[in-house]
């Protein structure tokens, strides 16, 4: 199993950045779909992004297309979460998913979760 440490989260107003990265140990990520979930207080854990490792093909869910990007460091066995444009709404923790599958549109984790990165947006 590959095991996942989370970083970057933190305080930010709306409409500020925030990176986050995950880095995996253990093994390379390869042939795996690698992303984010995030799970708000009293809220279900939900897909936010990911990336293919070997080809760079992304995915994100609606309510982050066009502020959040995903990108991966294949030297440093790292992917990163860019948030742009934040809003109160994205406040959650997020937890690196580090091996992402979907079965009939939904996305889902099938690997061990990171312990996961607070990241709060204030209005």
């Amino acid at each position: 199993q590959v095991q996942m440490v989370e970083s970057g989260g933190g305080l930010v107003q709306a409409g500020g950045s925030l990176r986050l990265s995950c880095a995996a140990s253990g093994r390379t990520f390869s042939n795996l779909v690698i992303g984010w979930f995030r799970q708000a207080p009293g809220k279900e854990r939900d897909f936010v992004a990911g990336i293919t490792w070997t080809n760079n093909n992304t995915y994100y869910a609606d309510s982050v297309k066009g502020r959040f990007t995903m990108s991966r460091d294949n030297a440093k066995n790292t992917v990163y979460l860019q948030m742009n444009s934040l809003k109160p709404e994205d406040t959650a923790i997020y937890y690196c998913a580090p091996d992402l599958r979907r079965n009939k549109g939904i996305w889902y984790n099938a690997g061990d979760w990171g312990q996961g990165t607070q990241v709060t947006v204030s209005s």
